[in-house]
């Protein structure tokens, strides 16, 4: 680190460039670097946030000694590949979700993580969103009670052309983290075993592409040394909903409902039969002065001439919340909340879950990491 900060490079520059400003601006951060393997998109995003040190190459990022760290941005296939270069190049590392779409990497990237040291962080939004926060507020100050049952849900129609072609098909659960993670965050203990369900089917040209013919899956998570079991439903192709990232928590003394629609705002039940509609605050307050505003919807960076952020301040308010807690961890010489036996626990909940719905609903037990 150089006067105290962290020095970043984006390895990814897609959705990752709305991560630019917020390391530019954290006081303990740097973006030093970008890379992309689109000469011309690397050149736009650089010349507007200026930053002027650009790769095309993820091997030549590696090597430059001065970086710190990486944050790979960048498609699904891509990411156990580069965040164990990143570890094994001895940098401190974040990696937007899933972790990697084998147990076998999940494994690896944990493995890697102890070897090196390093910090590592899947940078999961679920667990940073104003609603989780508030959730997670709320359990802390005890006013949940005791958890009887927590529900997940990620529901997302892509069938319509577009997307980049990786995409179709893709199996509902390897991509479950969203629905999985504020589950097992909330539990405070890992998931040991799936049992899950395909239900449907989605057109043939997009199942025989991963040999996943399943429009939903839904599987139900066995939680560790705990009388708990989660529910967690995902679909992606072939079935009609408004988009949702979602979960419910239901206590001994309140419980937690996302809205059904956008917009409605969550219900909070209390009592016997209370219900309430909750305007969930922000959480800005928690951060440096520097990044908190980026936690609200649309803000426009007049440094950079750009409108950031436009997902509700970032899939809810959650990408400086992120950025802040990767960075917090470096400097504090710490493991982040994400770590790499976290977030393969909830990676690898989603992959089991798939097997088991490929193998009629057996149960799969979940490989156990711990470092």
């Amino acid at each position: 680190m150089a006067d105290g900060k962290v020095r970043v490079a984006l390895a990814g520059l897609g959705f990752g460039a709305e991560f630019i400003p917020l390391y530019q601006k954290h006081p303990n951060a740097e973006c030093y670097a970008i890379c992309q393997r689109n000469r011309e998109l690397l050149d736009k995003v650089g010349d507007q946030f200026g930053v002027e040190r650009r790769f095309t190459d993820f091997g030549d990022l590696l090597k430059v000694p001065e970086i710190d760290a990486i944050h790979v941005v960048t498609p699904i296939a891509e990411h156990a590949r580069m965040s164990l270069k990143s570890l094994k190049a001895g940098k401190h590392t974040a990696c937007t979700v899933p972790m990697a779409t084998t147990v076998r990497e999940c494994l690896e990237l944990a493995a890697a993580r102890k070897k090196s040291g390093k910090v590592y962080m899947m940078m999961e939004t679920a667990v940073y969103t104003r609603e989780f926060l508030y959730v997670k507020e709320m359990q802390a100050q005890g006013k949940i009670g005791k958890i009887q049952f927590l529900r997940g849900s990620h529901q997302q129609n892509m069938s319509l052309p577009g997307w980049p072609a990786y995409w179709y098909g893709f199996p509902p659960m390897f991509y479950a983290t969203h629905a999985v993670s504020p589950l097992l965050a909330l539990a405070g203990k890992p998931a040991e075993a799936a049992v899950c369900f395909g239900s449907g089917t989605i057109r043939r040209d997009y199942a025989k592409l991963y040999n996943s013919p399943f429009a939903i899956e839904t599987s139900h998570l066995k939680i560790k040394n705990s009388d708990l079991v989660c529910e967690v439903t995902r679909s992606l192709f072939d079935t009609i909903r408004q988009y949702r990232e979602s979960f419910d928590v239901y206590g001994t003394d309140s419980s937690f409902e996302w809205e059904q629609t956008a917009g409605e705002n969550p219900v909070l039940f209390s009592g016997l039969q209370d219900a309430v509609r909750v305007k969930v605050p922000d959480y800005g307050h928690l951060l440096p002065e520097g990044i908190k505003k980026y936690t609200l919807h649309g803000v426009y960076d007049e440094e950079h001439e750009h409108t950031s952020f436009i997902q509700g301040g970032g899939h809810g308010g959650s990408h400086p919340h992120m950025v802040h807690e990767f960075i917090s961890a470096i400097t504090e010489n710490r493991k982040s909340f994400a770590d790499a036996d976290i977030s393969a626990n909830w990676t690898m909940a989603g992959i089991c879950s798939h097997e088991s719905a490929m193998k009629g609903g057996k149960r799969i037990d979940i490989p156990q990491v711990s470092i």
